[in-house]
């Protein structure tokens, strides 16, 4: 009889991120069979898992979407929160967002119920591109993008190299595979800029396009067997 990590299929039934999973078991609302599991606990088709007492299930159909986060909606499922992704994309599942997108930040924010992508769009080793318009309080120096693109030191870490384009004399276009915590904000207010308007307007080969805030679209399915390679 085949098994499979418990963080792992709570993470394929759609429930949250194997991580998210796994901080669960640690705070003790998961049991397998009514015991508390543990992380690295195995089950089989035959157990039976809860969380807060309610049964997780297998999800059957795997849904992707790309959303157009606007601007004050807050990247979290928990809908206790006000203004959450949640409350713009009903889709009759539950799905979780893939990484975030700060409040003030704008763009495409994609959302899943498929745990096993997660790392595949979020590590910088598979290198999945993210791409930023941003536009800041006053005109950069040459010097700056150069400095933008070589990486910025950022506490104890230097940023990856980027690709920086200047579109005009206040606007940039940033290409990151990294996504440390508002990195292209604390990027450029360490060169003296502050960050006026944040748009992520591509991750991997999706495009936001067309959608307009607070509009969501499926993926097609050129574009998940991109996201899956």
């Amino acid at each position: 009889m085949n098994k499979i990590r418990i963080n792992k299929f709570i993470s394929d039934a759609g429930v949250c991120s194997r991580r998210e999973a796994d901080r669960l078991i640690r705070d003790g609302k998961v049991k397998i069979n009514d015991t508390l599991a543990s992380t690295g606990n195995q089950i089989t088709s035959e157990d039976t898992v809860t969380i807060n007492g309610e049964r997780v299930s297998p999800s059957q159909a795997k849904i992707y979407i790309a959303f157009n986060k606007p601007y004050g909606v807050i990247t979290t499922t928990d809908e206790r929160r006000s203004n959450n992704v949640i409350d713009y994309v009903d889709v009759g599942a539950r799905v979780y967002p893939i990484g975030r997108l700060d409040v003030h930040s704008t763009g495409l924010l994609l959302l899943t119920n498929d745990g096993s992508i997660v790392n595949k769009i979020l590590k910088s080793k598979n290198k999945k591109e993210k791409e930023y318009l941003v536009t800041l309080n006053k005109p950069i120096q040459q010097k700056d993008l150069q400095k933008l693109r070589d990486g910025i030191i950022l506490g104890d870490h230097k940023t990856l190299p980027a690709r920086v384009k200047k579109m005009s004399a206040k606007k940039i276009n940033i290409v990151l595979v990294q996504g440390i915590n508002r990195q292209i904000r604390r990027m450029c207010e360490k060169l003296g800029y502050g960050v006026v308007e944040l748009k992520r307007i591509r991750i991997g080969s999706i495009r936001l396009g067309d959608l307009s805030p607070g509009e969501w679209r499926n993926l097609t399915k050129r574009e998940i067997d991109t996201l899956l390679k």
